[in-house]
């Protein structure tokens, strides 16, 4: 799957692509990141990306003209059937099941937003689809654009070292994995060696070999979990009655 990115900051994005699960990624050829830089389609000598708003009004807003011929540009070098999203705080809050929906795009064009916005004609001639990542302001679409190229590349098949992971990763939707885990709910708690450390041991189920109960408590550590930390997600995670009644919920 190919990513491509139009900021005025190329070089925000230059180490965190070659770092980790990303940079293998990139390595085996599973997905493409291309990072074009926003001024080198501005239309005047000095490379203007922003200008000040109409009407008047504090701050700048990113002109239409270099970011439109951006998009134009790429769609007809690298990928024409690329979807293209305007990171922004008032697009559709980016979640996991946005994630899935994207995995299986034909490739995505990111426009990284900044200062007071973008002229709205960006939105008219060429966005696809605008996505916030919460509601909280950031000083531009960069850390946006990286967080939806790495949820998305994460459920690209053969970019995690086990396709069954990202199946089982919190916010997954829900569904019985191939593991047994069900997805839909926050992770259950999870230990590795020694089995003692200063004081707190290690769940003795983990520890018995008997892989049909280590499913049930897992599910059961993650229901509580999710119960305790996020209870709005239990809608949707298909409780047992028996499960119900153990963690003392009405029905």
């Amino acid at each position: 799957m190919r990513f491509d990115i139009l900021t005025i900051f190329p070089g925000f994005f230059e180490a965190p692509f070659k770092q980790s699960i990303l940079g293998k990624a990139i390595e085996k050829g599973l997905i493409k990141i291309g990072v074009h830089n926003i001024r080198d389609f501005a239309l005047d000598k000095h490379k203007t990306t922003d200008d000040s708003p109409y009407g008047g009004g504090d701050g700048m807003v990113m002109k239409a003209e270099p970011i439109v011929t951006g998009v134009e540009s790429i769609k007809t070098n690298f990928n024409p059937d690329a979807k293209v999203i305007l990171t922004t705080p008032q697009g559709k809050r980016f979640d996991q099941q946005m994630a899935s929906e994207l995995a299986v795009s034909k490739g995505l064009v990111i426009i990284c937003g900044r200062y007071e916005g973008v002229d709205e004609r960006v939105k008219e001639l060429a966005v696809d689809m605008e996505i916030s990542v919460g509601d909280y302001i950031l000083s531009g679409g960069e850390m946006p654009a990286m967080i939806i190229v790495d949820a998305v590349s994460r459920l690209i098949p053969g970019v995690l070292g086990s396709d069954i992971s990202a199946k089982d990763d919190s916010f997954s939707p829900a569904g019985v994995s191939p593991s047994g885990v069900y997805p839909g709910l926050l992770e259950y708690p999870q230990y590795t060696r020694p089995e003692s450390f200063r004081g707190f041991k290690v769940p003795e189920i983990l520890l018995s070999g008997n892989h049909q109960e280590i499913k049930k408590w897992r599910r059961l550590e993650s229901i509580k979990r999710t119960c305790e930390k996020r209870p709005d997600l239990l809608e949707r995670a298909g409780l047992t009655e028996e499960e119900r009644r153990q963690l003392g919920m009405r029905n």
